[in-house]
């Protein structure tokens, strides 16, 4: 159903997120469907378990997926619309910025170290010569 490439040089997570939103803004996905079990799709796709359930649980979290304990992770109603690169540029910005928060929260940081950090990278960029010695 879907695949990853571990020569790719984008992360396994990413190939696998990006393949899901493809199937579903395709239409080989549809609402309600459902997807195979963080276990089965590991073994099938010979990644981590905790890989897959990472893109779920953040696949969940974008609106994309539910998950009904004991039954399995279907694709939600609406999905297509926050699967498809091409939506509302405004809900893909609000699902990355709160899927970045959430993981620079577990790395300890909080959200004004982030404003803060992003206010200077944007002073950067928008200064002439505006770039440094340690780009992200």
């Amino acid at each position: 159903m879907f695949e990853v490439d571990p020569d790719d040089p984008l992360p396994l997570y990413a190939q696998l997120e990006r393949g899901i939103r493809a199937a579903i803004a395709t239409g080989r996905l549809r609402e309600g469907d459902q997807l195979p079990t963080v276990r089965q799709l590991a073994v099938d796709l010979r990644i981590n378990a905790n890989t897959v359930a990472r893109v779920y649980s953040e696949l969940e979290r974008a609106g994309v997926l539910g998950t009904r304990r004991g039954v399995g992770t279907f694709v939600r109603d609406g999905a297509k619309i926050w699967a498809s690169e091409k939506g509302s540029r405004n809900a893909v910005l609000k699902s990355l910025v709160r899927r970045f928060l959430v993981e620079a929260d577990a790395l300890g940081f909080s959200s004004e170290d982030v404003i803060e950090q992003l206010r200077g990278e944007s002073s950067r960029r928008e200064s002439p010569h505006g770039h440094d010695d340690n780009p992200l």
